[in-house]
């Protein structure tokens, strides 16, 4: 029998069991579609954090204090750090930290930064944001974040701040332009840059800080940024920095009172934990799939017993084993076909929803876009896939029948 004549059989088949055929196409759309829409989530995370190593690879920042636990997310200690600390006094970075880092020729930039919650106001409407002092000669060569409108800050500046997208788009009853002025802390600011980003932060220079809040000490820092020359030497560069900084403050592995941390360190740790969490949910998704599989088989069981007596014809009028096997694997595999190109369209659709579905996320802007047609194509060929293989043991019981019982089969 010809493969198109084999074809059309199992075609007819399909139409002529509409209900049954749709429902087990309809557990192989719901894999397909689930595996497509959490590929294109776990792609857009993973561009998001390999453009954010790619931005800021070359940094590191010194934190007082040192925890020895990591975060979810891959902390390493400092900033915001979980875990026990190994000392309980207060643990400042100061002046002599920076002189240190100076001494160290591999670093290109040093920012010295202290952070607090001050009180701002903008025609009328008040509210309370984080305030970042930074030192303005270097801020804007070693941040990472880019600007929508304006410029950075300027050695010289004065009186003057960049903020976050945010706050200047939303925070207000009133989009903050360039050049309006903010009211901080009962001072007067002017606006002169904003944040390519979606925080509420202030940025303004570290003297300023320091003046119009109480509870900053001068010259004490709560971070210190450096930028190093090449990111090649990361590793090298961090452990010379712990050398000089541990002599420096008279400390021991086992007292240490400072975490160093690099932005490459924490998006690596980042996407180890992305990548473990996208296999999950993936390996989730491929239950669907497993049962679709199940429904298939099902399908093709009782294909066969309805088909019986048709089978018994076909043998009768000389249909060899073979063709018995390719109607029933064809049917099978048109099953898993249909299941597959269906959930590719409604995965993609369902990957175009991502960025409302997962709200104001960093990497939720990319995902509409991240649907390859490498993950269409392994889609569609696993859907094909297990149609064929839930088929194999039916096709096959089908193809053993002898003409005479199937002929006999009420």
């Amino acid at each position: 029998m010809k493969l198109t004549k084999c074809l059309r059989h199992a075609f007819d088949m399909v139409v002529h069991s509409k209900l049954r055929s749709w429902l087990t196409i309809l557990g192989i759309v719901i894999g397909v579609a689930a595996v497509i829409a959490i590929s294109s989530l776990g792609t857009g995370l993973q561009q998001t954090v390999s453009n954010s190593l790619n931005l800021g690879g070359d940094i590191v920042t010194v934190t007082p204090g040192f925890s020895r636990g990591g975060n979810f997310f891959g902390g390493f200690g400092g900033r915001g750090g979980g875990g026990d600390t190994a000392t309980t006094k207060v643990i400042t970075l100061d002046r002599s930290d920076v002189q240190v880092l100076r001494g160290i020729p591999d670093l290109a930039l040093i920012d010295t930064n202290i952070r607090d919650q001050v009180n701002v106001s903008y025609l009328g409407k008040s509210g309370k944001v984080s305030i970042t002092g930074v030192d303005p000669k270097v801020w804007g060569q070693i941040t990472t974040t880019t600007l929508a409108q304006g410029i950075f800050l300027d050695a010289t500046d004065q009186n003057v701040v960049v903020i976050g997208g945010n706050l200047a788009s939303s925070f207000f009853s009133q989009p903050v332009g360039i050049n309006k002025m903010l009211t901080i802390q009962g001072s007067s600011f002017r606006v002169v840059g904003i944040l390519n980003d979606q925080s509420n932060q202030i940025y303004m220079p570290i003297q300023t800080v320091y003046q119009i809040v109480t509870d900053k000490t001068v010259d004490n820092y709560d971070s210190i940024d450096v930028k190093i020359k090449n990111k090649d030497d990361l590793a090298t560069v961090i452990a010379k920095m712990k050398e000089k900084l541990m002599i420096s403050r008279h400390v021991t592995n086992s007292t240490l009172d400072f975490s160093i941390t690099s932005n490459a360190q924490i998006q690596q740790a980042r996407s180890a934990t992305l990548s473990s969490l996208n296999t999950f949910l993936l390996a989730i998704a491929g239950v669907s799939l497993i049962v679709g599989a199940v429904g298939i088989a099902n399908t093709m069981f009782t294909s066969v017993l309805e088909k019986t007596k048709e089978i018994g014809i076909m043998k009768a009028i000389g249909g060899r084993n073979r063709d018995i096997l390719l109607i029933f694997l064809l049917n099978s595999a048109l099953i898993g076909l249909v299941g597959g190109l269906i959930g590719v369209v409604f995965g993609t659709i369902l990957s175009g929803f991502m960025p409302s579905l997962v709200g104001g996320l960093p990497f939720a802007r990319t995902l509409g876009d991240i649907v390859s047609l490498n993950s269409i194509i392994v889609a569609l060929s696993v859907s094909i896939g297990i149609g064929v293989l839930a088929g194999v043991i039916p096709a096959y019981q089908a193809s053993q029948l002898k003409p005479v019982d199937a002929l006999r089969f009420d």
